[in-house]
Order: C-alpha cells, then structure tokens, then sequence
C-alpha cells in the first residue's frame, strides 16, 4: 500500500513506512485552500492547511510512502481518522509517477471543491496573514508552513509559493514581535 504525502505527511506520517520516493501527482496541484478548524485553526479563527486542488496541466511533486506489510488496516484506519475529520478531504487512489521508472496507485487525499472548508484561489498575502495567527490543536499554523517547506526543500523539490509564504509569514510574525 502506497500513500501519497505533499504536506504534513512529509515530515509527519504517522504509520510505519518501509520506503520512500519523490514522486509526481499530474492533474493536481498542492495550495493552501483548506481552512483549517481543527488541527491549524479554530471555527473562529480558521486557519490554512494544504491540499490537492484539480487543475488541468498542473502537476504535485511529493512522496510516495510505502506502508510496512502487515499494517496496511492499521494505517488507513489512522489516516481516515486524522484527514477526514471534518470531510474537506475526499479519499481517493491516485497514480504517482516515480521519476519515470515506475508508477505506483497511492491513496491520496484531494480537497472537494463543494466543502464548506474549501477556499481555493486565495491571495498569497491573505494566506500570509492567516497562517502567521492561526493556531489549532496540532499547534501553530506557521509551525505546519515551515516544517512542510523545509522538508520540501531538504528533497529538492521547489515549490515557490511556500517559499514566498513562509517568507512572508516570518517577515509579519518578526514584525509583532517588536
């Protein structure tokens, strides 16, 4: 069993994993446009998580992480409860290409573009100025902006939008520090 990480599940996975490779989502790309009511935000004060927005053209580079034999169940069991918490993720199983050597079908977690959650096509300066405040159970939103950027940079893979948001995000949290 494959599962396809672009966000927290990069630097967080949470199930046992045998093996991990880059590997490339076409059709969708990966974008703050989830609020966040649960883990990165609260119902008064949303914040921002990722997800996979459908759009033509577009493509996701991430991880496909193989889950360990024998806990297949388990995992699932645990990614339906942390990303379906609030049903803005729709499950589904996708093709991931890993580096033209191989494909793989992954269970990956898509935003539906019909949930309430759903705020795709948000300005980055708005989205700066959401993650630099918000805070959820799992802690502060920039906490999440960071460590995802990061691992995303530690893999190579670049992604100019987290770039200028975590950035951003530092330059405005700086800024109500003094």
């Amino acid at each position: 069993m494959w599962v396809f990480g672009y966000g927290s599940l990069l630097w967080n996975p949470g199930f046992p994993v045998a093996q991990r490779a880059v590997a490339t989502l076409h059709g969708w790309h990966r974008s703050f446009c989830m609020r966040s009511i649960h883990h990165r935000g609260t119902d008064d004060t949303p914040g921002l998580v990722l997800a996979l927005d459908a759009m033509e053209g577009a493509a996701c580079h991430g991880l496909a992480l193989a889950v360990e034999a024998g806990a297949e169940d388990r995992t699932l069991a645990y990614l339906r409860e942390r990303e379906l918490v609030s049903s803005a993720y729709l499950e589904t199983t996708q093709p991931l290409d890993l580096g033209g050597r191989d494909t793989v079908e992954a269970v990956t977690y898509v935003i539906d573009p019909d949930h309430d959650q759903y705020c795709g096509g948000l300005p980055l300066e708005e989205q700066a100025q959401i993650i630099a405040r918000a805070v959820g159970g799992r802690g502060p939103n920039t906490e999440y902006l960071y460590n995802t950027a990061a691992h995303l940079a530690e893999l190579g893979i670049e992604d100019e939008d987290l770039d200028w948001l975590a950035a951003r995000v530092r330059a405005i949290s700086d800024k109500s520090l003094a």
